[in-house]
């Protein structure tokens, strides 16, 4: 890779296609698309180019109003999407204060019993973007969306920044739904076992192949094999070699391999646990 290159935002090039299709649980297609929202053209061609090197399906997760109808649109325009809505734990503080947050949270409720719907997240606590005044709105928004996901029969997954005991605080309280997921898993193996004690899968992205993410690597190793998802959060948290430059859901094949390497496991057994794990956390095929 060349620094002009990684300079220039080029994306990487294709890898090799997985041996067994997967599906990318989390991805930001509004984000990753470049060219507005709602421009089908380009979602197309990422779903094409995704689908040649084995990953044909990917839950579109919403952060806002916006961004949640906007998944909903799109999973109804096309077949390999499925649909995750919610108000993402930063933008709670900013509706609470502008006396927003019951109607936004009334409108992800209405969205959340479409039939392309699967996912109620990403939801969760964030104290690292977010200071102490905005923790009670991040806290009201996370529970009521855990309600909602229990109302709706929907998997709840869960944004966790530098707030691993409050998240585990609230599930708690409330009571986990049948189905929720760590999204872009970011503990060490202690916090992995406590999530995984109380029913989650663990979603690993581009973050595990990182050169200081050692205690993270250690969480992949340690969490049993049929709980184990993958995500890109596209177009964050790029995988190496290729950090620094805009992902998206084809380059899931270059975290997958990382994964099989860092468990010391066939690439296939992993691919094929993946497929039948991310049918479990999200209730079934589509």
């Amino acid at each position: 890779m060349s620094r002009s290159a990684q300079r220039s935002g080029e994306r990487p090039p294709d890898p090799e296609p997985l041996p067994h299709p997967v599906v990318d649980n989390h991805c930001h297609l509004d984000i990753a698309a470049h060219e507005g929202p709602g421009e089908p053209v380009a979602v197309a061609e990422a779903l094409a180019r995704s689908a040649a090197v084995g990953v044909p399906r990917i839950i579109q997760i919403g952060v806002d109003v916006p961004s949640s109808r906007w998944s909903v649109e799109s999973a109804a325009q096309f077949d390999a999407i499925v649909a995750g809505v919610a108000l993402h734990p930063n933008e709670a503080p900013r509706l609470a204060e502008q006396g927003l947050l019951d109607s936004a949270l009334a409108e992800i409720e209405d969205l959340a019993q479409h039939d392309r719907v699967r996912v109620v997240g990403e939801t969760g606590l964030d104290t690292f973007r977010t200071g102490p005044d905005g923790f009670d709105a991040q806290v009201r928004s996370f529970r009521r969306h855990i309600e909602i996901a229990h109302e709706h029969d929907r998997t709840l997954m869960i944004h966790d920044r530098e707030a691993h005991a409050e998240v585990l605080r609230v599930i708690d309280e409330v009571g986990p739904p049948e189905r929720w997921v760590m999204h872009c898993f970011s503990g060490d193996a202690a916090f992995a076992e406590e999530c995984l004690a109380r029913g989650a899968h663990l979603s690993f992205a581009g973050t595990v192949t990182f050169k200081n993410a050692a205690p993270l690597r250690e969480a992949l190793r340690i969490t049993p094999l049929d709980r184990i998802l993958v995500e890109t959060d596209a177009p964050f948290l790029t995988p190496e070699p290729w950090r620094g430059r805009p992902n998206a859901s084809y380059l899931i094949p270059t975290t997958v391999r990382s994964m099989a390497a860092t468990r010391e496991m066939d690439l296939t057994e992993l691919c094929q646990a993946i497929d039948a794990n991310t049918e479990a956390a999200f209730g079934g095929s589509w």
